[in-house]
């Protein structure tokens, strides 16, 4: 049984390396597959790519796609497309994300989208809030905060790495303009760690909580 799955994590995770492997697994087996990426995203230039170099090319999605319709026609001219990625999963309206619970129940092909949980205010994007309530599987993909422990939350940061807590949801940008922290760290606005170090001079000082640790996932 085909399904939807969602998934998600906070920035610089690595999720679209995991997307880009996973359609190259497809690839290596004699299958297509189709990879959407936002035209919001002026980063894609119809890319797909990640920050250790790999790249793929891309289907621009914005408002206007019926990913549904799109998908048949195209799953008509190629019947070897055997799954549907989707990249910057965030972006997708409600309407995309029911479009695409039809991908599975209706053409019987997977639909893998991979995209961030909240915006830099802690705020649900659209797209990942009806993912969240209309896909079949929901995995997270881990990341780690300057503490070591798990990273939840996407702090935006200013050109002297402080957090940014007004403006719109959508500003795209990397590095430069965003981090993940955990979720003590974002309501500190501590972005960079520098606190900890200071009191890593402290001998009160605790120690920070390992990210893995026995098992737990």
């Amino acid at each position: 049984m085909a399904k939807l799955f969602f998934y998600y994590s906070a920035m610089n995770a690595g999720k679209s390396t995991t997307l880009l492997q996973s359609s190259y697994n497809y690839r290596e087996r004699g299958m297509d597959t189709l990879l959407f990426a936002p035209s919001i995203d002026t980063r894609s230039t119809g890319k797909v790519w990640s920050r250790i170099g790999l790249e793929a090319n891309a289907i621009l999605y914005d408002d206007t796609l019926n990913f549904f319709d799109d998908v048949r026609d195209r799953l008509r001219q190629n019947p070897r497309i055997a799954c549907v990625f989707i990249d910057e999963a965030q972006f997708l309206t409600k309407a995309h994300v029911s479009q695409l619970t039809d991908v599975p129940d209706k053409l019987h092909i997977p639909v893998l989208a991979y995209g961030l949980r909240t915006d830099f205010r802690g705020d649900p994007f659209e797209g990942s809030q009806y993912l969240f309530a209309w896909a079949d599987e929901i995995h997270e993909i881990k990341t780690i905060c300057h503490c070591g422990s798990k990273a939840t939350m996407n702090v935006r940061i200013d050109k002297h790495n402080r957090q940014v807590k007004t403006g719109a949801q959508v500003e795209i940008g990397g590095n430069d303009r965003y981090v993940a922290t955990c979720r003590k760290h974002f309501k500190e606005g501590n972005t960079t760690g520098r606190e900890i170090e200071d009191n890593a001079k402290s001998p009160r000082r605790e120690a920070a909580t390992p990210f893995f640790k026995g098992g737990e996932t």
